[in-house]
């Protein structure tokens, strides 16, 4: 009788054995899922549009095949383009051609980085990025089109990241910094640039 009645006890250890274990996300992308609250409001909760533009089905990657160059727009948001006199900002080579900074709804990508004034370190803008590019954007980091950037930049090992969110780095010296990485980055900077430079 002493034994059924521990029955529904077994029966709850049981069930809570058999639960699936939940994936743990670290490093980028997990401050990236943290920080994307802020930009939900305009991009969307999942990244389709709105006040700015959308980041989902592949558009994010679609504008900025490099991550560096993204990095740097997030960064500077698009005042600093028009200010420069910079045109355009993405790949020119994108379906519909790159875009202009004010070219959507007429409305500004807001400054991130610190130097103009931005909420954001170095460390939370990668993560940001890294969560549009591979959890929104659809990136597979699988891929043999985004395995390096993964692995360089977004994967909880990156010494980019593990730089930049103990302050070792910025984004003015991580060129330099990590040039002898097998899959080095190019030049992200904190001043506005065109794609590509």
């Amino acid at each position: 009788m002493a034994t059924l009645s521990l029955l529904p006890f077994w029966a709850l250890l049981y069930a809570l054995s058999i639960k699936p274990q939940e994936k743990t996300v670290e490093g980028p992308l997990a401050v990236g899922a943290g920080v994307y609250g802020s930009c939900a409001g305009c991009h969307g909760a999942n990244g389709s549009g709105g006040a700015g533009r959308a980041l989902y089905q592949g558009e994010v990657l679609k504008t900025f095949p490099k991550i560096e160059d993204m990095l740097n727009f997030v960064y500077t948001g698009s005042q600093p383009f028009i200010s420069a006199n910079i045109q355009t900002y993405g790949d020119p080579n994108r379906e519909g051609g790159a875009h202009a900074p004010l070219s959507y709804n007429g409305n500004p990508m807001p400054q991130q980085g610190e130097k103009y004034g931005g909420g954001l370190t170095d460390a939370e803008i990668l993560g940001v990025v890294c969560h549009e590019r591979y959890v929104i954007g659809g990136a597979d980091p699988q891929s043999e089109e985004w395995k390096d950037e993964y692995e360089t930049w977004c994967s909880p090992e990156s010494e980019i990241f593990l730089g930049l969110e103990g302050g070792a780095v910025n984004y003015d010296n991580l060129a330099e910094t990590f040039a002898a990485l097998p899959k080095p980055p190019a030049r992200v900077g904190t001043e506005p640039r065109a794609s590509g430079k």
